[in-house]
C-alpha cells in the first residue's frame, strides 16, 4: 500500500522545520481508507517535473499536466481590426490622412467609447483600423467607424407585425444587441404604424448580418402558437396541484407556458404558449384531468362559522393548498363580501372524509378570547412605546392582541394554547395596575380648557411632572367638559384638587371691554409704558389689553378676578375723566400784534398765566397768518386763562361802534369778505365785526389801536356813503356806470408830466386783469393734478392765479388773474397743457382697446412658460397686458388682450402661433431604462434641460412608483421628436454600458449574497491539498523550508551552496 501525506496549515509548519515524526505519517496513513488513497493524484500528477533538455526529433513527448492543453485565461482587453474599402470610405483626401475630419471623428470616438484606435492605409487605399479596448468599449467603437467614417447604405425587411416586438426585446435589449453586433441602424416602425416594414441602414455586409438575423428572429415566432382553454373554475386547483407542483410538472414535461389564473381573480381562461406541438400536448394532458376529475369527483358542503374561514384559508392560502397536498381534495371557500358560511369540498370520495377532518381541525385550531380590562387601562397594558405588549408577542407570535378604544375589553386570537397563556398573563397585569392604579374625571368648562393647559402645555406638564399623572383635556372638536386623570391614586387626588382649583379661579375671572377713547391710550399708557406700569403693578392680577393703533378702536380690555376687574376698571375710570376734564379746550382770537405782549418778556406772562390757572396755552407760529390762541385743560381753568388773556388784549385795544344801516353790511362786506378785509389789511389789522345777518342790529365793531381805529372808521364810513348814494333816488336802482371810476378807484399821482405818465403805465402794467379760457370739465381735474401739485407747478412757472370752477358747477371756464405781461404765457401754457391731456386721453382709449383669443385651458402652462418667461417676453415686446382667466371663472379658455388694436392683434397673432405649433406637436412613449433615467437628467435637471432645447422638444420621466418605471415621454413636434427619441436611445445605450460595467466591478468588489452566506457557513477541519507519494513521504528528506530563499529563490537572485532538493534539479 502506498504511502499518503496529508498537508495541513499545522502540519505545514511542522514539516517546514524538519521535525515531522515518522510516526505521525503512519498514523495519518492508518486512518485513510484504501478506497480514499485510490482516489488521491499522485505527487508527480499534481505537480509534473519540468523536461530536462529538448527532445530527439522522432521522440514523442510522454503526455503530462504540462503538455495537456489548458485552457487560456481570456484578457479583458481585445482587439479587433476593422477594414474600410476605399469606395466606401466617407472621406477620399489623401493629403489629410491623420489629420482633418477623419482625424477629428476618430478622436471624437475614442472619446466617447473608451476604446483606442489606430489607423493605417492599405495598398488598395482601404483604410484599416484596429480598435484595442473591452469588450463593451470595442463593439461601441465598432459601431461608430461604421456610422461615420464608411458610406451607409440602407434596406427594409418585412416581417409580421406581430414579431416586431420580439427583435425589440425587453426594454429594447435585443435591438440594442442586434445593432452592435451587425454595426447597424436599425429602424422599427411604431405600434400605431401600420406598416410591417423595418428599415436598416449601415454597411452591406451588416446590412446583410442584421437581415438574416431579423429573419430568424421571426421563423422561431412562426413555429410559436397561444391557445385559450375555458375550464370550470372549480377544476383549477386540480391542474395547477398543490403549491402549483402539478401544472410545473406539466410545463416541465411538455415544454409550453401554462399560465392558470389566481384563485382571487375570477376568470376561467387557462392560457398555453409555446411551439405547436408543445402547446397541442399540454391541451390534451390538461383535458385528460379535467374530464377525469369531472367524472370522478363528488362535493360536500359544510357549515363553518365565518369568523373561522381565515383559518382554513391560512396564511396567504397555505392551509388550503396543504390540504389539497395530502388529501387530493379542493376547499372552496365562499368570498369576503359574502355572508354564507357554507364550505364546499370536492375530490374523490375515499379523500373527503380526511379532508372534511383537517377542515374542521384548522377551523377549530384557533380560538378568540377576550379580557375584561377598562379601556383607561389599556395604554398602561400595553406600556410605554408597546414595550410590556412587545414581551408577550416575542413569547407567543402567533397570537393577535386587539385593543378597542372605549370598550372596556381586549380581544385575543390565536392558536386555543396560546391564547389561554396569553390570556392569563393579560390578566395578570391588569390586576396588578387596578390594585395600584386609580383615576378620575373632572368637569370643567370647555372655554377654560386652553388656560388650563397654557401656553405651550407649561401649565398642564407642570401639574403632570409634579404628581407623576396623565391628564387627558378633551380636544376642541369633541365639545366635551370631562377632564381625565389617570395615575397613581394620591397623585390622582393632588392633580385634580389643583386643577379644580385653577378652574374655580378662572370661573370667577371676568373679562371686561372699556370704551376709552383712541386719543387717551398713548397718555395712559405714557412713555415707554411707565403709566400702565404703575396700574398693573397696582392690580397685578388684572390682563390689561390696549387695541393695536392700526385698528382704530376704542376697545380696552380688562381680564382677571372679578372684584380686581371691578376695582381696576374704577381706578381707570376716574383717571380718564380727569383726561376728558383736562382736555377741555378753548380758542381765543388775538391780534397778531399783540401776541408778543401776551408772551411777555422773556415768557414771562405766559408761564404765568398757564401756572396760575393750571392750562396748556398754544400761540401760533411767528410765520403763520392765524390769531387763535388755543387753551386746554379744566373748563373753569381754561374760562380764567382765557379772561386774563383778554384783559391784556383789551388794554392795548380801542374799541369802536360805528352805526351802518343793517341792509349795507352785505356789501360793505363784499364777496367771500373781499372789501372788508382790504380795510382790514390796509389799517394795521384791525378787527371790524359785523352783527349776525338779520338781526337789524346797525352797530358795526371796530377794535385796534386808537388810529388805526380812526382809519378804519373813515374808510367804512366812506363806503358806506358810496354804497348808500348808488341804492338812492328811485326804488328802481340803475347799476352804476362802469366806465365812471369809483372814488376808491382814484389814485392821484402829481409831479412832472412825463415821470407821471411813465408812473401811470407802470402802474396800469401793475394792476392784476382777468382772463377766461374754456377747458372741457372732464380734464380739470387732471389740471389740478394730485393735491393740487399742477396747478400750483402752472402758477409759479406764470406768476399768476388760476382759479378752477367749484366741481358742482360743471362749468368749463377757468379763470387766470395776473399782470397782462403774464397772462399771454399762461393761457398759451394752459391750452398747451390741455392738448396735451387731450392726447393722452385719446392714447388711453387706443391703449384700452380689448381682444379675446379661445384658447384651450391644456395649452395655459405652455403659454405662460417656466416661471412666465414666455407670457413675459409677449407683453414686452407688444406692450400689451394679457389676463388668463381666474380659477373659478367660467370661461376658462378665454384669454384677454388689452392695448394698442395693432398692438393686441400681433399679440394674439404670437399666441396663437404657439397654440398651433402645440396642436401640430405629438407625444410618444419610448422605454429608457429607468437606471440611466438620472444620467440623463443631469444634476438640478441640467442634462435633460440641455436635451429639451437642443431638440425643441418637452420630456417627461414617470413618477416614483409609477406602473412602468421605464416609460419616458417625448412631445415635440414629429421631426423634432424622432430626432430626440434617437438622441434618448443612443444615450441609453451609452449610460447601459457603463452601467453593467460598474455592476460587473461591483459583482467582484462585494460577494453576493449567496456566496457571502456559504463562506460564512461553518465547514469541518480542513485537510489542506492531499497528495500520493510525496518526496517527503518516502525517503528521508524533510518537507521544503518555504522561508528559505535555497529552495523558494527570487526571480534573479544568485544561489549558494546547491544540492540535490526533493523537488528535483534547479534550473535557473
Amino acid at each position: 500500500m502506498s504511502s499518503v501525506a496529508v498537508l495541513t496549515q499545522e502540519s505545514f509548519n511542522e514539516h517546514r522545520s524538519g521535525l515531522l515524526p515518522e510516526k505521525a505519517k503512519a498514523a495519518v496513513a492508518g486512518t485513510s481508507g484504501a478506497e480514499d488513497e485510490d482516489s488521491l493524484p499522485t505527487y508527480k500528477d499534481a505537480f509534473p517535473p519540468l523536461p530536462e533538455k529538448p527532445l530527439p526529433e522522432g521522440v514523442q513527448e510522454t503526455g503530462n499536466a504540462w503538455t495537456t492543453k489548458i485552457r487560456p485565461l481570456k484578457s479583458s482587453v481585445i482587439t479587433q481590426v476593422f477594414h474600410v474599402p476605399l469606395e466606401e470610405r466617407k472621406y477620399k483626401d489623401m493629403n489629410q490622412f491623420g489629420e482633418g475630419d477623419q482625424a477629428k471623428v476618430c478622436l471624437d470616438i475614442m472619446h466617447k467609447t473608451g476604446a483606442h484606435l489606430e489607423l493605417s492605409m492599405a495598398k488598395d487605399q482601404g483604410l484599416s483600423i484596429m480598435v484595442s479596448g473591452k469588450h463593451d468599449a470595442v463593439m461601441k467603437a465598432r459601431k461608430e467607424i461604421v456610422s461615420r467614417l464608411q458610406t451607409q447604405a440602407s434596406a427594409t425587411v418585412a416581417i409580421p407585425k406581430e414579431h416586431h416586438r420580439f427583435v425589440i426585446g425587453k426594454s429594447g435589449e435585443k435591438l440594442q444587441e442586434l445593432e452592435l453586433k451587425t454595426a447597424t441602424k436599425i429602424q422599427i416602425p411604431r405600434p400605431e404604424d401600420p406598416s410591417n416594414l423595418i428599415k436598416i441602414s449601415g454597411t452591406k455586409e451588416g446590412l446583410e448580418k442584421a437581415k438574416h438575423e431579423i429573419l430568424l428572429i421571426s421563423a422561431e415566432q412562426d413555429k410559436r402558437a397561444v391557445e385559450r382553454m375555458n375550464i370550470e373554475k372549480v377544476y383549477h386547483p386540480f391542474i395547477t396541484g398543490a403549491y402549483n407542483k402539478l401544472v410545473g410538472e406539466l410545463m416541465q414535461e411538455t415544454g409550453a407556458r401554462i399560465n392558470v389564473p389566481p384563485p382571487s381573480v375570477n376568470k376561467t381562461e387557462i392560457v398555453i404558449t409555446g411551439e405547436k406541438e408543445q402547446v397541442a400536448l399540454a391541451i390534451a394532458k390538461i383535458k385528460k384531468i379535467y374530464e377525469e376529475k369531472k367524472k370522478n369527483a363528488t362535493t360536500i358542503a359544510v357549515e363553518v362559522k365565518k369568523s373561522q374561514h381565515k383559518y382554513v384559508i391560512g396564511p396567504k392560502g397555505n392551509t388550503l393548498q396543504e390540504i389539497l397536498d395530502r388529501t387530493g381534495v379542493s376547499v372552496e371557500i365562499p368570498p369576503l363580501d359574502s355572508s354564507s358560511e357554507t364550505v364546499i369540498l370536492r375530490g374523490e370520495p375515499d379523500r373527503l372524509g380526511q379532508a372534511l377532518t383537517e377542515v374542521y381541525a384548522k377551523a377549530n385550531s384557533y380560538t378568540v378570547s377576550s379580557v375584561s380590562a377598562p379601556s383607561w387601562l389599556h395604554r398602561f397594558i400595553i406600556g410605554k412605546k408597546g414595550q410590556n405588549l412587545a414581551k408577550i408577542t416575542q413569547q407567543m407570535p402567533k397570537v393577535h392582541i386587539e385593543f378597542t378604544e372605549g370598550e372596556d375589553k381586549i380581544t385575543l386570537e390565536g392558536p386555543t394554547k396560546d391564547v389561554q397563556i396569553v390570556q392569563g398573563q393579560i390578566e395578570a397585569i391588569v390586576t396588578d395596575l387596578i390594585s395600584r392604579m386609580d383615576y378620575t374625571e373632572i368637569s370643567v368648562d370647555p372655554k377654560f380648557h386652553r388656560h388650563l393647559i397654557g401656553k405651550g402645555g407649561a401649565n398642564i406638564n407642570r401639574i403632570k411632572e409634579l404628581h407623576k399623572v396623565s391628564v387627558r383635556i378633551p380636544p376642541d372638536n369633541e365639545k366635551s367638559n370631562l377632564i381625565r386623570i389617570e395615575g397613581d391614586p394620591q397623585g390622582v387626588q393632588e392633580a385634580k384638587k389643583e386643577l379644580l382649583e385653577l378652574a374655580s379661579r378662572m370661573e370667577n375671572e371676568r373679562t371686561k371691554d372699556m370704551i376709552i377713547e383712541q386719543r387717551f391710550h398713548r397718555a395712559i399708557i405714557g412713555q415707554k409704558g411707565e403709566k400702565v406700569k404703575e396700574i398693573r403693578d397696582k392690580f397685578p392680577e388684572v390682563i390689561i389689553n390696549f387695541p393695536d393703533p392700526a385698528q382704530k378702536s376704542d376697545i380696552v380690555q380688562l381680564r382677571g378676578p372679578r372684584t380686581e376687574v371691578e376695582k381696576c376698571t374704577k381706578f381707570m375710570q376716574k383717571m380718564v375723566a380727569e383726561m376728558v376734564e383736562n382736555s377741555f379746550s378753548v380758542s381765543v382770537p388775538i391780534f397778531k400784534q399783540f401776541h408778543k405782549n401776551i408772551i411777555g418778556k422773556g415768557g414771562a406772562n405766559i408761564k404765568k398765566i398757564r401756572e396760575e390757572t393750571n392750562t396748556k396755552i398754544d400761540l401760533p407760529a411767528e410765520n403763520s397768518n392765524s390769531e387763535m390762541i388755543i387753551i386746554t385743560g379744566k373748563k373753569a381753568n381754561c374760562e380764567a386763562a382765557k379772561n386774563r388773556i383778554l384783559a391784556i388784549q383789551k388794554e392795548l385795544v380801542r374799541g369802536l361802534f360805528v352805526s351802518i344801516p343793517s341792509k349795507l353790511h352785505n356789501s360793505l362786506i363784499g364777496s367771500k369778505g373781499r372789501f372788508v378785509r382790504s380795510i382790514m389789511e390796509e389799517c394795521g389789522g384791525v378787527h371790524i365785526h359785523f352783527p349776525t345777518e338779520g338781526s337789524g342790529i346797525d352797530a358795526v365793531t371796530i377794535r385796534g389801536t386808537a388810529e388805526e381805529v380812526e382809519k378804519a372808521k373813515k374808510q367804512l364810513l366812506s363806503l358806506a356813503e358810496e354804497k348808500e348814494n348808488g341804492e338812492a333816488n328811485g326804488e328802481v336802482k340803475e347799476p352804476a356806470d362802469p366806465l365812471v371810476p369809483k372814488k376808491c378807484d382814484v389814485i392821484v399821482l402829481s409831479g412832472r408830466k412825463e415821470r407821471c405818465e411813465a408812473a401811470v403805465e407802470a402802474l396800469k402794467a401793475l394792476v392784476p386783469v382777468s382772463v377766461a379760457v374754456e377747458v372741457p370739465f372732464e380734464l380739470h381735474r387732471y389740471i389740478i393734478g394730485q393735491k393740487g401739485s399742477g396747478i400750483r407747478k402752472m402758477m409759479d412757472e406764470f406768476e399768476v392765479n388760476i382759479q378752477v370752477p367749484a366741481h358742482e358747477l360743471q362749468s368749463d371756464i377757468i379763470s387766470i388773474t395776473g399782470l397782462a405781461s403774464h397772462l399771454d404765457r399762461a393761457k398759451e401754457g394752459l391750452l398747451e397743457r390741455v392738448k396735451e391731456l387731450q392726447a393722452e386721453q385719446e392714447d388711453r382709449a387706443l391703449r384700452s382697446f380689448k381682444l379675446t383669443i379661445t384658447v384651450e385651458p391644456k395649452y395655459h402652462p405652455k403659454i405662460i412658460g417656466r416661471k412666465g418667461a414666455i407670457i413675459t417676453q409677449i407683453r414686452n415686446e407688444h406692450e400689451v397686458n394679457i389676463q388668463f382667466p381666474e380659477k373659478n371663472d367660467e370661461n376658462q379658455d378665454q384669454i384677454t388682450i388689452t392695448g394698442y388694436e395693432q398692438n393686441a392683434v400681433a399679440a394674439r397673432d404670437a399666441i396663437q402661433a404657439i397654440v398651433d405649433e402645440l396642436e401640430e406637436m405629438i407625444s410618444e412613449d419610448i422605454t429608457l431604462d429607468s437606471k440611466v433615467h438620472a444620467r440623463i437628467i443631469g444634476a438640478r435637471g441640467k442634462g435633460i434641460r440641455k436635451i429639451m432645447d437642443e431638440f425643441k422638444v418637452d420630456v417627461r420621466f414617470p413618477q416614483s412608483g409609477a406602473a412602468d418605471p421605464n416609460l419616458v415621454t417625448v412631445t415635440g413636434r414629429p421631426e423634432h421628436v424622432d430626432e430626440a427619441i434617437d438622441h434618448l436611445l443612443n444615450l441609453e445605450e451609452e449610460y447601459m454600458a457603463d452601467v453593467v460595467e460598474n455592476e460587473a466591478k461591483m459583482a467582484y468588489m462585494k460577494p453576493s449574497g449567496s456566496t457571502a452566506s456559504s463562506m460564512e457557513e461553518p465547514r469541518g477541519p480542513s485537510k489542506g491539498f492531499v497528495v500520493r507519494e510525496a518526496p517527503w513521504a518516502t525517503g528521508n528528506e524533510k518537507a521544503p523550508d518555504m522561508s528559505s530563499s535555497e529552495e523558494f529563490p527570487s526571480f534573479g537572485a544568485p544561489v549558494t551552496n546547491a544540492r540535490s532538493s526533493p523537488w528535483g534539479p534547479k534550473r535557473f
